[in-house]
């Protein structure tokens, strides 16, 4: 399994010292080359240094995630800011998703936004073992086998809810379905859309473990009572 995957984790903690601008022209040109989930969808991303929101985290920096609001939007910037805090954790950054936080200024895009992702300096250790992860067993989220199916376990996700689903199809030239778990009324109203961004983010993982990697929605996609499909890998 990747590394970075194996041992990342979400960062809380931060040296409020700011990047240097070498730092941050890093992260911008990374920026400049992350691949989306749904191409056709318009997203921005923007640099920021503060947030604002009653569960909000004390970073040097923030990024800022905006999209169209269309089906799709979702998990393709869950997938977009996954390779981003992949790359954090790489480089001796940390980074957290923050889904209960929002703009302190008016935005350049004018695109809705979306979410939020803290980096900066740690100030706590960087990155955990393995057994440190709290996260529910395969049979848990998942059905099928693929060694694949790991990496997207150990994923971050909003409170650690892991509402998503995976089908293995290994009959299927390996095919990973992808769903999300249909929220109940509280836990909806709690997270809202959140759950589509968090699917994207452990579809992210998938793609890191995968030689080819696509992503496609199919008409003949098997279904489960209570799950929502997303697509297929």
């Amino acid at each position: 399994m990747n590394e970075i995957i194996r041992k990342r984790k979400s960062v809380r903690k931060y040296d409020l010292t700011p990047l240097d601008a070498t730092a941050l022209d890093a992260v911008r040109a990374e920026i400049s080359k992350v691949t989306p989930l749904h191409p056709h969808i318009k997203y921005s991303i923007e640099i920021t240094n503060k947030t604002k929101g009653i569960l909000g985290v004390k970073a040097p920096h923030f990024l800022i995630f905006g999209s169209e609001d269309k089906p799709g939007s979702h998990e393709n910037i869950g997938f977009i800011g996954q390779q981003l805090d992949l790359y954090f954790s790489a480089n001796g950054l940390g980074a957290c998703w923050l889904g209960a936080s929002k703009p302190s200024e008016a935005m350049e895009s004018s695109l809705p936004y979306m979410i939020a992702l803290a980096f900066g300096k740690p100030a706590e250790p960087l990155h955990r073992e393995l057994t440190a992860f709290k996260r529910k067993p395969l049979s848990a989220i998942s059905e099928g086998n693929d060694p694949r199916l790991e990496a997207a376990r150990l994923a971050p996700s909003g409170v650690n809810m892991q509402n998503w689903y995976f089908i293995a199809d290994n009959a299927d030239g390996g095919k990973i379905h992808c769903f999300v778990k249909k929220p109940n009324p509280l836990v909806g109203l709690m997270l809202g859309k959140m759950s589509y961004i968090d699917v994207g983010i452990a579809i992210c993982h998938i793609a890191k473990e995968s030689e080819n990697f696509s992503f496609v929605k199919m008409d003949d996609a098997p279904t489960r009572k209570g799950l929502i499909y997303v697509g297929t890998i």
